[in-house]
């Protein structure tokens, strides 16, 4: 779970923003915002088209926070995408909210949704004809734990942690 004392930038996503993408980018994200920011917190409709706005977000976050890492960000955006599409794919809600946090040697993803579905999320082993059903056995392979919850409001959050390369600068950047 994220720290909450965190200093955080948030970024609400609509629609509009998505259809516009990435023309939209410069109205949402002040330019500066990302590199004193431990935390990021994006919310987004639940769209399949929101998945790589999402992942812009991210790498730019990943920017401002000077991870370069390439192994470290393509397990990042990996892990984000998959949780990403999951809540659009299995929720009945219409909002998701994601959000990337640093601590020392991690990067702590979660994905939360309003739920509305009777199903949660769990690890499915899928033969080798099937086209589905990997994307939680690619986060657990990618990440060094994951874990979901169910929240008050029927949401789940699913989340994961990734460890940060070796090399990687700790703390915030300037």
């Amino acid at each position: 779970m994220l720290p909450t004392t965190m200093h955080s930038a948030e970024v609400i996503v609509t629609a509009r923003h998505i259809a516009g993408w990435p023309q939209e980018r410069n109205s949402l994200v002040p330019a500066d915002c990302w590199g004193s920011a431990q935390r990021m917190v994006l919310r987004l409709p639940a769209l399949k088209r929101a998945v790589p706005v999402c992942r812009s977000l991210a790498r730019s976050w990943l920017d401002g926070q000077r991870i370069h890492d390439e192994d470290t960000r393509y397990l990042v955006l990996l892990v984000l995408s998959e949780l990403f599409t999951n809540a659009v794919q299995h929720s009945a809600g219409t909002r998701i909210t994601c959000r990337i946090g640093r601590s020392e040697n991690l990067l702590h993803i979660e994905v939360h949704d309003r739920g509305g579905t009777p199903s949660v999320p769990r690890m499915r082993r899928p033969d080798q004809w099937q086209e589905h059903g990997r994307g939680l056995e690619l986060v657990a392979r990618s990440s060094s734990r994951w874990g979901r919850r169910i929240e008050a409001d029927s949401g789940c959050t699913v989340w994961a942690a990734v460890p940060l390369a070796a090399g990687v600068r700790h703390g915030v950047a300037p």
